[in-house]
Parts: structure tokens; sequence; C-alpha cells
């Protein structure tokens, strides 16, 4: 490939999924239906939360900042693909770029951190529920989503400080729907163990230190679910947590998918999709997890249906 300097690169080319004209409308009702149902699934969500005093509870705080979350993320890059596929034109400028990778970062760590503390929230309520209202308290939920703002924040300034020491890039043409940090990186003409050995530290820090407390949160739940006496107890424990587990694996398997598959055997049709699937279908499916297998969520809704009726 040609390496072009960076004083001459004004702007990136995305691929996206097709030019081929005939399956530009289907991709625009495609991408369009899914960002629609997103962004009112998860206001659904937060509407149920906020007008449900019953649900002003740590877990469902957590629950509409993640809704909140869900909905800028998938803002971050499909609407920037249906207008691409409105305009025929799939050019983003390198300031550009740069702010669409920050913000996804961003809002993917986001996510990243909210699955973890809600993860510790059904830890106390099944491990410690004598002692939940204590420990969870309003002011702690307030500073875990502070810090978790702010861990999101200083890893997107991590991931700008890198790109900003690219001096070139070999080529401009970036094989997915928008710009992802790993594909951005590789394209530059900097030093490639630098470059992998600073994406893996990164990652380890922010991607698997979450999980491997989800991990260890759903050990000690699953431990103390075992113990309990009666098969009604447990099921009720169990339930309080599967809407989150389900989105949990629904996240991480998608997500670790992306990853694995790049290393075995990428290919950039394969890394698109897996991109989209976490990106964007995520964040669909997250609302109609929540409202079909927890109760509280459901009848809210119901009661809000009702109502307008």
């Amino acid at each position: 490939m040609e390496t072009h300097n960076l004083t001459f690169i004004s702007e990136f080319h995305l691929t996206g999924f097709s030019e081929d004209p005939e399956l530009q409308p289907i991709l625009f009702g495609l991408f369009l239906s899914i960002y629609l149902v997103t962004v009112l699934g998860n206001l659904l969500i937060i509407l149920a939360v906020i007008s449900d005093s019953h649900l002003h509870t740590p877990m469902y705080f957590f629950l509409s900042n993640l809704s909140i979350v869900d909905i800028c993320f998938i803002s971050t890059t499909v609407p920037k693909m249906i207008v691409d596929i409105i305009t025929q034109t799939r050019i983003i400028s390198y300031m550009g770029c740069l702010t669409q990778m920050s913000l996804f970062i961003i809002f993917i760590c986001m996510d990243d951190m909210l699955l973890t503390v809600m993860a510790y929230d059904r830890f106390v309520a099944i491990c410690h529920p004598l002692h939940y209202a204590v420990i969870m308290n309003p002011r702690l939920c307030v500073w875990l989503l502070l810090l978790s703002v702010f861990i999101s924040l200083f890893d997107s300034q991590l991931h700008n400080l890198i790109a900003l020491q690219f001096t070139c890039f070999r080529d401009v043409k970036i094989a997915n729907f928008f710009c992802h940090p790993s594909q951005v990186f590789s394209l530059s003409c900097s030093d490639a163990l630098i470059k992998t050995m600073v994406t893996y530290f990164v990652g380890a820090i922010f991607g698997l230190f979450p999980m491997l407390g989800i991990l260890f949160s759903y050990y000690k739940i699953v431990s103390s679910i075992l113990k309990m006496p009666s098969s009604s107890g447990r099921y009720k424990a169990f339930s309080t947590c599967s809407s989150h587990l389900s989105i949990v694996c629904l996240f991480y398997g998608t997500g670790t998918g992306t990853y694995i598959g790049s290393a075995v055997s990428y290919s950039p049709s394969k890394g698109m999709v897996a991109s989209l699937m976490y990106t964007a279908v995520t964040p669909m499916l997250n609302p109609f997890i929540y409202s079909l297998r927890n109760r509280d969520i459901s009848n809210t809704l119901k009661r809000l249906h009702s109502w307008r009726v």
C-alpha cells in the first residue's frame, strides 16, 4: 500500500456494507428500523423507571442509565451510516473520524462499566440481602455512575493520545461502516509491536478486568443460590439477575467473538457484521430482554399503555 503523510490526509473512506445500488433501499430501511426501535425501546425503559416510584431502586437506576448510554452508543455510528446510504458517499473527515472513534470508546466502555456495576448490585442483593439498602445507598450509586463516566473518558483519552501520535498512514480506506479504533490503528505506519502492546494493554485494563468482576460476582451469586433451602427461593433469586445475565452474554459474546475472529481469520465482511452486532443489535435487544424477562418493567409498561388508551 502507498504511504500517505498525515499532513495530506483530511479524510478517510469507509467501505460500508455494499455499493450495490439495488441493495441501498434495503440497507436504508433495515438500519433506520434498527435505530428507531433502539431509541424508542430504550426511551420506554427510561420512562418506565422515571414514572413508577416502585422502580426507584439501584438496579433500575443503573438500568435507566444503561438505556441512555445505549441510545448514545448507537447514535455514534448508525445515523452516519444512514446518511452515507442516502448521499451515496462514505467519506468522513480526519477530525470527524477521531471524534466518532472517541465517542465510540466512551459509550462502549460505559456499557462495560455499567454492566459490571449492575453485576455488583445483584451480588449485594442476593448475597447480602439484609444489608442491601445500607450498602447500595443513593450516594454509592451516584459515585459508581460517576466513576464509570470517569473511567470511560480516561479510556477514550488514552486512545486519542495514541492516535494523535500517528504521523503517517498506509491507506485512507477503513474496512468498516465507522471508524473502528483497531482498524484506524492498523492503518498507521507506527511500529506494529508498540501498537499491539498498547492496544492489548488498554483492552486488558478496560475490558478484561470488568469481565473478571462480573464473573466473580456471578460465581458468588450462584454459590449463594445453590445454598438456598427452597426451590422457590432459588428460582426467585435467579430471576432477579436473569435479564442482566442475558445482556452480559449478548454484549460480551458478540464483542469477544469479534476480536477472537479477527485474530484467527479476519475478513472485512465478517468484521462489519460482528461490529454491527454489538454496536446496533445489542442496544436494540436490551429493552426487549428487560421488558420481557422483568415483571416490574413489563407491568409498568402495560400501565403506561393503558393510561394512553
